[in-house]
């Protein structure tokens, strides 16, 4: 899934009194942050902890992976937290009987951040394509 299927769509120069959605946030957010967590992913994968890196996006505070950019400290709207495949698959938010599918949708790291995004309304992974500078 990527991040424009799950962000509003509105007409060009559309109002702006249409709520913002979060996601708009997000992606500024993800572009900023793209080379540190391109540079996290590719430790993950070269380290040999997993060869599914995973990117928590959230606002509040979750119990999995490991603060790696802090909104707070970073003024941004967004904390962004590293984990794996395996702790998904630990924790129970990726079921056994989901497991394949999940790594059957996985996407190249080298090409994408796997990004699980929580929000007040629930959460869902988004593969968001790392921007080449320039």
């Amino acid at each position: 899934m990527d991040i424009e299927e799950l962000m509003p769509q509105q007409p060009e120069g559309g109002k702006e009194e249409q709520k913002k959605s979060p996601l708009v946030s997000l992606e500024k957010d993800l572009d900023l942050y793209a080379e540190a967590l391109k540079e996290v992913a590719i430790e993950i994968i070269v380290e040999g902890i997993s060869a599914n890196p995973i990117f928590i996006a959230h606002q509040h505070t979750v119990s999995i992976g490991e603060v790696i950019l802090d909104r707070k400290e970073l003024s941004t709207d967004w904390t962004i937290q590293a984990s794996t495949f395996e702790e998904f698959v630990e924790k129970g938010i990726i079921t056994p009987e989901k497991k394949a599918l999940f790594l059957r949708s996985y996407k190249k790291p080298e090409d994408f951040m796997c990004v699980f995004v929580i929000v007040p309304e629930g959460a869902n992974f988004i593969y968001y394509p790392y921007k080449n500078k320039g």
